[in-house]
């Protein structure tokens, strides 16, 4: 699983031009599963993305994690995270996981992050979504285990 992690100050995803969810400060998620997961490294990255001290303290240092300011998370399924683009001009995703069971892993780690934080804002599963954010910092990370 791969995680690409953005601190934002605000992020909304909409699908056929109607409004899903959105969220205030806090992290946008999208979230890649590979042909290889099996789910055991779910519970890892949740503690590592609930607890990763990506916001300011007051002496302007990144010190503070969503889960210690209580924000919000918004978690988007993105297989294009395995695209593979080493021969050709066109993108292979021979390694994302198949939609069935990547659909199976994405929903484990939601339930994982509302049973360990709260419940995250999330899109739809496969559907052709637009989202939009206001990157802060801007503070991207990549989370891969």
């Amino acid at each position: 699983m791969k995680l690409l992690i953005q601190r934002v100050a605000s992020s909304s995803v909409t699908v056929n031009n109607q409004l899903i969810s959105s969220i205030n400060k806090g992290l946008l998620v999208f979230i890649g599963v590979s042909s290889t997961d099996d789910g055991s490294e779910i519970e890892w990255l949740v503690n590592k993305l609930l607890n990763l001290r990506v916001f300011e303290d007051v002496s302007g240092k990144m010190n503070l994690s969503v889960n210690d300011l209580d924000l919000d998370v918004m978690i988007i399924s993105q297989f294009t995270l395995y695209a593979d683009c080493k021969k050709g001009r066109r993108p292979d995703f021979t390694h994302a996981a198949k939609p069935e069971i990547a659909e199976e892993l994405y929903n484990k780690f939601l339930e994982d992050v509302t049973n360990k934080y709260k419940a995250p804002k999330t899109g739809i599963f496969g559907a052709d979504m637009k989202i939009s954010l206001l990157n802060d910092g801007p503070v991207t990370i990549i989370l891969e285990k």
